[in-house]
């Protein structure tokens, strides 16, 4: 007896689709599946912080910061300050043997000094961060005090402000939790750049105190504050690099108007 062959298995029609569906809009419409929630701010924070990369970019200036062999340029930068500026920059008409005392009692292993060179490198602004003892009232917090001088010729391209914010970097990633300020109260610029950094001023009659608390430091502020150590760095030796070659093509031209005037001398 022969026996059938198997039936091959049902393989959908193409009305199948149709089916399902006629069977499914018992159901309801299908739900749309819905995008998970972003929490309120989430977006905020990330565009926040993108702004400010992009402003700090499109203000950045190479800073250097300064060693024992920059004391030179340093004393040179400070008696280039007129009186008013001096009496601003110390509190005080600083004479020119007050300011080189100053510069040769910088402690370089212990405060940090910060430079703005322009490109015949002439230091053009100068910040000091010098690092205090731990607060007697609270000796889990410790503080720093900043100073900044800034030339004349250099002024109103936010140089001031540049060198504060480096400051403040370098601070935090050292453990400082508080920036001070001691300036005179009619030293407006620099209490503007404590102010807009919100800073807390105190204003005592002729003089006045900024306390600014830093945040505690991270990965990113690292990364940022050798990005920027490594920068001024390259921006410091081509500029070098510059004046090395400007100064040999000024010494040949100066070598041939010798001779050119040296052979038209022989010839009269």
């Amino acid at each position: 007896m022969s026996s059938q062959p198997p039936a091959p298995p049902a393989t959908q029609s193409a009305d199948a689709p149709a089916d399902w569906d006629d069977a499914l809009s018992a159901f309801g419409p299908p739900r749309p599946v819905a995008e998970p929630a972003s929490p309120p701010g989430a977006l905020a924070a990330p565009l926040a912080t993108a702004r400010a990369a992009l402003e700090r970019l499109s203000t950045w200036v190479a800073i250097r910061s300064l060693g024992r062999r920059h004391r030179h340029r340093i004393v040179d930068h400070l008696l280039a300050l007129d009186d008013r500026d001096r009496y601003l920059r110390f509190g005080y008409l600083a004479s020119d043997e007050q300011i080189r005392r100053y510069a040769l009692n910088i402690d370089f292993n212990r405060d940090e000094v910060l430079g703005i060179f322009n490109r015949r490198l002439q230091l053009v602004a100068l910040a000091h961060l010098a690092y205090g003892e731990p607060l007697p009232a609270d000796p889990s917090r410790t503080m720093a005090e900043f100073g900044v001088s800034v030339l004349p010729q250099s002024r109103g391209r936010g140089l001031g402000r540049r060198l504060f914010d480096t400051a403040a970097l370098h601070a935090r990633n050292r453990g400082i939790d508080t920036l001070f300020i001691h300036a005179l109260t009619e030293n407006r610029p620099m209490l503007h750049i404590a102010t807009a950094a919100g800073a807390v001023v105190e204003r005592g009659g002729s003089e006045s105190a900024a306390w600014l608390r830093l945040p505690p430091e991270s990965f990113g502020s690292q990364v940022e504050q050798a990005l920027e150590r490594h920068l001024g760095e390259i921006d410091f030796q081509f500029k070098r690099q510059a004046q090395v070659i400007s100064e040999f093509v000024d010494s040949v031209a100066e070598v041939k108007s010798h001779f050119d005037a040296t052979g038209r001398a022989a010839k009269e």
